[in-house]
C-alpha cells in the first residue's frame, strides 16, 4: 500500500477514535452538569456538543483525503482549504445560534423580570424573533466571501427577485412581518381573551404568519397577523383579569327610582357576598337614559375573572326579574302609539 494512503488511514482511524472519545466525554460531562444547580454548563454543552462532533468528522475525512492518493488530480478542487473554512464558519454559527437560543429559552423568565421597562421587554422579544435570521444571513455572506463570490450581482438579482416576490406574496410577507411586530410589541399573550373585528375568544397560539383563537363556541379561528397589527384589538386580560360588567335595566315611567336603585344595590351586595363579583370597586346604579318607552337604569359591577361575565349576567338578571316581580315593578316592552285622524269633508 502507498505510504501516503497508510498515513491517511492512520489519520482516519485516529480521527474516528477521537470523535468517539469526545462523544464519551460529552456524555460524562452532561451527567456531571445535570447534578449541578447552575444551568450555564448544560447550555454550553448542549450548544457545543453536536456541532463539535460534526466538525471533527468532517475534519477527519478532509485531512484523510488530503493525505491519500485516491482523489484523481482533476478533482483536487474538492480539497480546497476554502471548503474547510466554510465548514468552520457553519459550525461556529451553529454554536453561537444554539447557545443564544438556549440562553433565551432557559433564562427568559429571569430576563423579563429584570427588564427595567416595557421597552426593554419589547426589545428582548424583537431580538429573540430576529436573531436567528440575522446570524445565518451574516454567515451566508461570510461564506460567499470565503468562496470569493462577488455578491454584487447576487444582491442586484436578489433585489429584483425580492421586488417580484414581494408583489406576488405581499400578503404572506406582510403577515410574517406583522408576526415579528406582534412578538416585539406583545399586545396579547397565549391564553388572553381578545376581540378583533367580529371575532371574540381566547388566544390559542401566536405563529409567524397567523394567530389562532378559540371562540366561546369552541370554534378555532385563524386570523392573519396583518389584521391584528392594523386593526383595533381589545384585550380583556390586560392590565389585569378584572372586568367591569354593565347590566342595563328598563323600568316603566312612574316607577319609584329610589326603590329600583335600592333593589339593584341589594342584588349587587348579595352577588359580591356570594363571591361572584367584587366588593371593591363597589357597584354603582345610575339612571342613564330617559328612553322612548322606559327609564334606563344601569347596574355596574366588577368581576375578578373576565371569563365569568356571562355567568354573572345570568346571576344578576335572574334576581332582577324575581325582585321586580315581588315589588310590582314593570319592565315595559317597546310600544308605539298610532293616532288616526278622521277628516270630515
Amino acid at each position: 500500500m502507498d505510504p501516503a494512503n497508510i498515513s491517511a488511514l492512520t489519520i482516519f482511524i485516529g480521527g474516528i477514535a477521537g470523535v468517539l472519545m469526545v462523544m464519551t466525554a460529552g456524555r460524562w460531562l452532561r451527567q456531571r452538569a445535570h447534578r449541578t444547580e447552575g444551568r450555564i454548563d448544560d447550555i454550553i454543552l448542549s450548544a457545543v456538543g453536536t456541532p463539535l462532533v460534526f466538525f471533527l468528522v468532517i475534519a477527519t475525512i478532509y485531512y484523510s483525503l488530503s493525505m491519500s492518493t485516491i482523489i484523481p488530480p482533476e478533482y483536487d478542487w474538492v480539497l480546497d482549504s476554502r471548503f474547510l473554512m466554510v465548514v468552520i464558519t457553519l459550525v461556529g454559527t451553529w454554536i453561537i445560534w444554539s447557545f443564544v437560543r438556549n440562553v433565551t429559552s432557559q433564562y427568559e423568565e429571569k430576563i423579563l423580570s429584570t427588564a427595567s421597562n416595557e421597552a426593554g421587554i419589547r426589545i428582548y422579544h424583537f431580538f429573540q424573533a430576529t436573531f436567528g435570521y440575522v446570524i445565518w444571513i451574516i454567515a451566508g455572506l461570510v461564506i460567499l466571501h470565503i468562496l470569493e463570490v462577488d455578491v454584487t450581482p447576487i444582491l442586484a438579482a436578489g433585489g429584483i427577485a425580492g421586488i417580484a416576490a414581494g408583489l406576488a406574496a405581499k400578503d404572506i410577507l406582510g403577515n410574517f412581518f406583522s408576526g415579528a411586530v406582534l412578538a416585539a410589541d406583545q399586545p396579547f399573550r397565549v391564553g388572553d381573551r381578545i376581540r378583533v373585528q367580529d371575532f371574540f375568544g381566547d388566544v390559542v397560539s401566536i405563529g409567524p404568519r397567523s394567530t389562532r383563537i378559540e371562540t366561546l363556541d369552541s370554534q378555532q379561528v385563524t386570523i392573519p397577523n396583518s389584521i391584528l397589527t392594523n386593526d383595533v384589538v381589545t384585550n380583556y386580560a390586560e392590565p389585569d383579569l378584572h372586568m367591569k360588567v354593565r347590566i342595563p335595566v328598563g323600568v316603566a315611567y312612574g316607577t319609584d327610582i329610589g326603590i329600583v336603585k335600592s333593589i339593584l344595590s341589594d342584588i349587587a351586595i348579595k352577588a359580591a357576598n356570594s363571591g361572584i363579583c367584587l366588593h371593591d370597586p363597589p357597584a354603582t346604579v345610575l339612571l342613564l337614559e330617559l328612553g322612548p318607552s322606559s327609564l334606563i337604569i344601569q347596574l355596574t359591577i366588577w368581576i375578578n375573572e373576565y371569563a365569568m361575565s356571562d355567568d354573572v349576567r345570568d346571576f344578576i338578571n335572574t334576581r332582577i326579574l324575581k325582585e321586580f316581580k315581588e315589588h310590582g315593578i314593570e319592565i315595559p316592552c317597546p310600544q308605539m302609539d298610532v293616532h288616526v285622524q278622521n277628516k270630515v269633508t
